[in-house]
């Protein structure tokens, strides 16, 4: 009576997280034969807070992360459109935050260790398909020497990103992830906050867009903070693109050159790229929503099911939500079939409307439509927008992601405090 998790990503560890919260057993196999914190700065909606708070790391993201407070969009020179409050600022009982995304991983897992013990994630072991046999899920698995193993539980868990093999399996005939044209550039530096010294900044237009957030607490000897940055230029999207990952260098003279214009008296974007120690590039991609994510005793969750453009900061919650909303299935319905399905009727809905909205209505298209107003220069922002408009869109993408402040704030909570797991026909 296990759970498989294929996958030992930020879903993969926050369903392992919840599995032993309520005292089911679980197992994770990843890929990676070691740990490392990759990545860059991600950030964490109050509806995902909100379940790692219920899983006891209120102390821990404090420590990985800040607390942010607004959310600010400027044209390419620079003048202010809109700027909102973020997490308890806004009214929500639970804070937003940016974080190192590779911090937060090291997190969960060494968490994961810590509760369940060192063999509770397998590394060096990656999915390469499943099956269904009677009352089991297996799951087949190799490693870098070309060893293949099976393991076997009552239900597997594809949380094996986006390019998940699982789902390769389901859907065989599925195209590669599709690309948007948009090529992003991340870094992080050590910097002065701007702003309030949580804020975070979306400056410019669909085609040249720079956003920017600290994902650190100031030094107090210095005052500097660890500053990520993303820059975001359109390219035709017939080219053929590199497969998307964290760990690809980029090169500065392929898209500083654009970016030299954005420079204010409380933001540098330049000179933010120029001291990054170091610059990742890869292609904003997402894939089709599914029709289905089980099969038999296997299902999929985060990035395996619902890969979306990496605007309206949840992607990572998605995943995060995904897993707190397996466990409350498997509370109710056992680790069957019957769960996973019930899980997939609840989450499939909302993260397929998350894809299709990021492609075309995501909270920045504001600016876009600001641009394309006025070219981004104006005396006076109502007179291009007014202020009713982009409150409308900005309440509107909250409510159908799934994360306005009256729904967040007043839902029960989706693992019940001290629930634990009573086994039900397999």
């Amino acid at each position: 009576m296990t759970v498989l998790i294929a996958g030992g990503g930020i879903s993969g560890l926050a369903l392992a997280l919840s599995c032993h919260q309520v005292g089911i057993p679980f197992q994770v196999f990843e890929a990676s034969t070691e740990m490392r914190p990759l990545g860059v700065g991600i950030n964490l909606q109050p509806t995902a807070v909100r379940e790692l708070f219920d899983l006891g790391l209120v102390d821990s993201l404090d420590e990985v992360g800040i607390r942010l407070k607004d959310y600010g969009m400027y044209t390419k020179m620079g003048l202010h459109v809109w700027t909102e409050p973020r997490g308890l600022e806004a009214g929500y009982d639970w804070p937003a935050y940016s974080v190192h995304r590779g911090r937060l991983h090291m997190l969960l897992y060494e968490e994961v260790l810590r509760r369940a013990g060192p063999d509770a994630v397998q590394t060096g072991w990656r999915a390469t398909g499943f099956d269904t046999q009677g009352d089991e899920a297996v799951l087949m698995l190799e490693n870098r020497e070309g060893e293949t193993k099976t393991a076997h539980g009552s239900v597997l868990v594809g949380a094996d990103g986006i390019h998940s093999a699982i789902r390769r399996q389901m859907q065989p005939h599925e195209d590669e992830p599709q690309w948007s044209g948009a090529i992003l550039w991340r870094g992080t530096t050590v910097a002065k906050p701007f702003l309030s010294g949580a804020s975070m900044a979306l400056i410019g237009h669909d085609g040249l867009r720079f956003v920017t957030y600290p994902i650190s607490k100031p030094d107090p000897k210095t005052g500097l903070a660890v500053i990520n940055w993303i820059c975001n230029l359109q390219h035709d999207p017939s080219i053929k693109f590199r497969k998307e990952d964290y760990s690809r260098k980029a090169n500065l003279d392929d898209f500083l050159p654009a970016f030299e214009q954005i420079r204010y008296d409380w933001l540098d974007a330049p000179a933010l790229i120029r001291g990054a120690q170091e610059v990742f590039e890869y292609p904003m991609v997402d894939r089709d929503p599914l029709e289905s994510w089980t099969v038999g005793r296997t299902t999929l969750m985060g990035d395996a099911a619902h890969a979306a453009y990496p605007v309206g900061s949840n992607g990572a919650g998605a995943g995060i939500t995904d897993a707190r909303k397996l466990v409350a299935a498997f509370l109710d319905y056992g680790l069957t079939p019957e769960a996973l399905l019930a899980y997939e009727a609840e989450m499939l809905p909302v993260t397929t409307k998350i894809i299709v909205m990021n492609r075309t209505a995501g909270p920045d298209k504001i600016l876009d439509i600001v641009e394309k107003r006025c070219g981004g220069q104006f005396d006076h922002i109502n007179d291009v927008i007014p202020h009713a408009e982009m409150a409308e869109h900005a309440a509107t993408y909250k409510r159908i992601a799934g994360y306005g402040i009256a729904e967040t704030n007043e839902r029960p909570p989706i693992i019940p405090a001290g629930a634990r797991f009573v086994s039900k026909a397999a």
